[in-house]
């Protein structure tokens, strides 16, 4: 619609209450949530993408996991990836690390969301809120102070 001026993802409006094209990244799962008019009231406020997220909030595991992440990252050369499991296994027991999989994944869309890392699938950087199958973890190219940048 011509008449209808589409404002640009991140733009804030004057009254604080966003808009069509405005985006959000859920605190739980790091989903990325696009504006709805039923949030047109409290845009503002809105945090999550579910009401299951919200009842989930975030937990002890989940910030271990955010923490697991970046250390093994940074015990392992700046160009190399890590898998979700990786993680998950050092979280998690022998038998019980399969259930902190999609934990995992989500601790790793929070950290894309942050600006520490990103998701790759085959070597690409992909949209952690569209990445269906296996991803790597990497640590998020030019933000490691001991990269050379010439």
């Amino acid at each position: 619609m011509a008449h209808r001026q589409r404002v640009k993802a991140g733009e804030a409006r004057s009254s604080g209450q966003g808009g069509p094209g405005d985006e959000k990244t859920c605190a739980v799962c790091g989903r990325r949530m696009e504006w709805r008019a039923k949030w047109a009231v409290n845009w503002s406020e809105v945090r999550y993408c579910s009401d299951a997220c919200r009842k989930h909030g975030i937990g002890d595991v989940d910030r271990q996991l955010e923490a697991t992440i970046l250390e093994l990252l940074a015990a392992r050369a700046a160009t190399s990836t890590i898998c979700p499991s990786d993680a998950a296994r050092a979280v998690g027991e022998e038998d019980t690390w399969r259930d902190l999989m999609e934990p995992a994944r989500q601790a790793a869309r929070r950290l894309v969301a942050a600006g520490e890392v990103e998701i790759t699938q085959g070597g690409s950087v992909v949209d952690p809120s569209t990445a269906k199958g296996p991803i790597r973890i990497r640590r998020r190219r030019g933000s490691d102070p001991g990269l050379d940048r010439s």
